[in-house]
Order: C-alpha cells, then structure tokens, then sequence
C-alpha cells in the first residue's frame, strides 16, 4: 500500500464527534481540506477503522506526517493516533481554535448553518497551513 504513494501525503484524522457541533464542523472542514484545498496533499484516515485495527490506516499513520483534529478536549484522535501509530505532527482542537478567534461553535449536529461558515474556513485553513508546515510549503 505504502509504495503506491510517490510523494510524501499527510493524513489527517479527525474525530467523529456525533455529539457536538464541533464534531460536524471537523467533518466539513477536513472534507474542503482533503476535496479543495490540499487535495494532492492529503488523504483521510478513517478513525473507527483505525481504532478497531485496519493494518492499512495504522501502517499509514506509522509511515507518514499525520494531524489530528477533534472536535473537544477530549482528544480521541489525538490520543488514540499516540496511542496505535506514535504522535501526530500536529494536534489541532477546534473548540480551542474558536475560542481563540472568538467564533461561536455550531450549534447543530446534523448540518452547519450560514453563520457557520467562518468557522469551517477557520478550521480548514489552519489544517491545510499545518499540512504546509509539514510539507514545507509555506
């Protein structure tokens, strides 16, 4: 799997925060990442895959940069990315991201509403710099 990948990409896990808002705003910020921004870059490691032992997403994540991005301080992708596949390059958690830009974060989980859109851009800015920095591009 890994020999199919000529350049260097960066995986990018994000929670799957179903219970918060900002859970959905990691979903739809990563998507615009991986889809818009850095999609020659970048590819997706799926979390529950991961956690539950799919040799591909682990050996990945062992491999290659990654960065985490959860929703909360909880940390579930950061924690478990240490814990199976050593530590991310970085850890971004969007409920910290907002605050220090002082934006609200979504109040729904199904869907993100117009006001939420400054927020998505936010996150998906910082995740596609952090990719960057990996990537020394920037």
């Amino acid at each position: 799997m890994l020999e199919e990948f000529k350049q260097v990409k960066v995986g990018i896990i994000p929670c799957n925060g179903e219970e918060i808002g900002e859970g959905t705003l990691t979903r739809f910020a990563c998507r615009r990442v991986l889809d818009t921004l850095r999609p020659h870059d970048t590819v997706t490691i799926c979390l529950p895959l991961f956690i539950a032992g799919d040799k591909g997403e682990r050996n990945f994540a062992k491999a290659f940069p990654t960065i985490t991005v959860d929703g909360c301080e909880k940390r579930c992708s950061q924690k478990s990315t240490e814990r199976l596949s050593g530590r991310p390059k970085h850890a971004i958690v969007i409920s910290e991201l907002l605050k220090e830009h002082g934006l609200e974060p979504p109040q729904s989980r199904q869907a993100l509403e117009e006001k939420d859109k400054a927020a998505v851009d936010l996150v998906a800015e910082e995740i596609a710099r952090k990719v960057d920095e990996i990537l020394e591009k920037g």
